[in-house]
């Protein structure tokens, strides 16, 4: 589907939006016109409720659901036409709503001025001012649609600006593409859940008695992307439930000492372990802890993965997955990376929660295994290996380590785009890239970053999470042979909710 966000006077949008797709049915293709918020017609929010959702804080989940809508509305077409919305005492922030769907929607941004009563200077300077107005928010606006003069449309050829006259024989359809190629967090989260839909998979939550738990079990139940098994006592947790108003009828729930599989369990993490001195008893012992059994739950295949550390430690939940779920081949290292959904990226970075001061082995492994984490979730990696130098600008034990390592990971993973060492500005930055490392396939567009220590780490991602609002997914664990991954003692149910999610579409992988 393309989609086209008109951008014009309210009294002439509905007329221009239909010429538009009479010229477009006429060239073959199905249309639908789409009224985004109004308080008449299908697939539109009233405009009270999108300015409640607005006032109360709800804005991202507003734009989940208008994006749901323009999918419901052009469900029989292959070009959707959406018209703007409007400033009133209801919505006072049009200008940001249009500019959101349109990155969301990934729609052609069309400032669309009404000419009728100007003059070719006043159309020409409207336009103009339109554009430039869109162009600092980062959208690239080359084609306008308008009942423009010839004169206009001569003046504006000159300046690179292609105007489309909707009653024209032909539109060139080419030429309807996004004005912005912005990874929204709208649009980030919108993907993990098609991917996560496409190839269902289980994950256990060993903490099923624990609110936050339970509140996101049964929001996952709802949201029919992945399937979880509470451990627990069916009796405690269901009257949990009860008291919270939770619907998690249908949810599995295994109590870990009285499951029929308690004794196999049991056996296998002796037979696993006794070299390194388990016993029988000691087996039994620690398949009674509802981590050990959840992981052997997704050791043995019943389940694809775990997410734990609620009220349990990081080195509780990760303990029994280096004990027997062990690392994949030619990874030595588990470490653990955030999502970090900006307002217009995506970016991973790692190990923010695992090793203290990796060795330049350790680093090389983070590379290659972030960069794996990376095309899991539908991201290109081009991997930055941070440093406070840039390529060969400095000098000394920190920077050559990142060197080091750097050249590691090329030679374990040849294909990859891997640049190092380099600072964070000349890896994020394109112009501070042409300086520092002109020629670089890296610099300036990296999108996986390793840091060099976890100091860094940690602190790199809580700055960057509190200084622009991203939202942050992890930590994810990586280099296991099947995904377990650990929770903040202090994760909110969105956060377990997104945990959960990024674990299946890992165990996918």
């Amino acid at each position: 589907m393309k989609t086209i966000m008109l951008l014009c006077c309210e009294s002439c949008a509905p007329s221009l939006a239909q010429k538009l797709a009479d010229a477009l049915e006429a060239q073959g293709h199905k249309t639908a016109i789409w009224n985004p918020i109004a308080d008449s017609g299908e697939h539109a929010i009233p405009r009270q409720d999108a300015a409640k959702r607005i006032a109360q804080g709800q804005k991202a989940q507003l734009l989940d659901a208008l994006c749901d809508n323009a999918e419901a509305a052009a469900q029989n077409a292959d070009v959707l036409i959406a018209l703007p919305v409007y400033e009133d005492c209801a919505i006072r922030m049009a200008y940001e709503l249009n500019t959101a769907i349109a990155r969301n929607l990934d729609a052609m941004l069309v400032p669309a001025v009404c000419t009728k009563d100007k003059t070719d200077d006043q159309a020409v300077e409207a336009i103009e001012l339109a554009i430039q107005q869109f162009a600092q928010e980062g959208f690239t606006l080359d084609v306008v649609a308008s009942g423009c003069s010839s004169e206009v449309v001569r003046r504006l050829a000159n300046k690179n600006i292609t105007v489309i006259q909707p009653k024209c024989a032909k539109i060139d359809f080419n030429v309807i593409k996004p004005s912005c190629h912005a990874v929204t967090p709208t649009k980030f989260m919108r993907s993990l859940h098609a991917i996560a839909r496409a190839q269902k998979k289980t994950i256990v939550l060993p903490e099923g008695n624990v609110d936050r738990v339970l509140s996101a079990a049964a929001e996952l139940k709802k949201q029919k992307l992945v399937d979880v098994i509470l451990l627990g006592k069916k009796d405690d947790i269901s009257a949990k439930a009860d008291e919270l108003h939770l619907d998690i009828d249908g949810i599995q729930i295994v109590d870990p000492q009285n499951d029929t599989c308690f004794d196999d369990y049991a056996n296998t993490l002796y037979e696993l372990r006794k070299a390194k001195g388990m016993t029988e008893e000691k087996a039994r012992t620690l398949m009674a802890d509802k981590t050990f059994f959840g992981t052997m739950m997704v050791y043995k295949g019943r389940a694809d993965g775990m997410v734990s550390g609620a009220t349990t430690t990081t080195a509780d939940t990760i303990r029994p997955a280096l004990q027997f779920i062990k690392t994949k081949p030619g990874i030595k290292t588990v470490s653990g990376v955030f999502l970090m959904s900006l307002a217009d990226r995506v970016y991973l970075y790692g190990d923010c929660a695992v090793i203290p001061n990796p060795t330049t082995d350790q680093l090389a492994d983070v590379a290659v295994a972030s960069a794996a984490t990376a095309r899991a979730f539908g991201l290109d990696p081009k991997i930055a290996m941070l440093s406070y130098s840039t390529g060969t600008s400095g000098a000394g034990p920190d920077v050559d380590a990142v060197r080091e390592a750097t050249a590691k990971a090329r030679e374990a993973a040849p294909e990859l785009l891997i640049e190092g060492p380099i600072q964070y500005d000349a890896a994020v930055d394109p112009s501070v890239a042409r300086t520092k490392l002109p020629g670089s396939p890296v610099a300036g567009q990296a999108n996986v970053f390793v840091f060099p220590t976890l100091n860094a780490g940690n602190i790199g991602y809580k700055a960057v999470q509190r200084a622009s609002g991203a939202i942050a997914i992890g930590p994810l664990l990586q280099g296991l042979n099947k995904p377990v991954n650990d929770l903040s003692r202090g994760a909110s149910v969105a956060d377990i909710v997104n945990t959960v999610l990024v674990t299946a579409i890992q165990a996918q992988n």
